[in-house]
């Protein structure tokens, strides 16, 4: 496997963790106080990322089955 394709199976799992980091740092922004609009501004911060890696993703053919050695 080539480092293109290595990229195609791995950006897709990169984008899921940023998601879900993102939506931990919006759930803690409600407890947060005057911190909130911070931890907003981060979890919108990984949007924007996702949205870049999803076009890094396109340009490179899209994403790629990722076959675990165990399988």
């Amino acid at each position: 496997m080539n480092d293109k394709e290595k990229l195609r199976v791995l950006i897709p799992h990169w984008i899921e963790h940023n998601h879900e980091h993102a939506e931990e740092f919006r759930r803690w922004a409600d407890q947060a106080g005057t911190a909130s609009s911070e931890l907003m501004a981060a979890a919108e911060a990984i949007v924007q990322a996702n949205e870049s890696l999803s076009a890094a993703l396109e340009k490179l053919g899209g994403a790629l089955p990722h076959h675990h050695h165990s399988e």
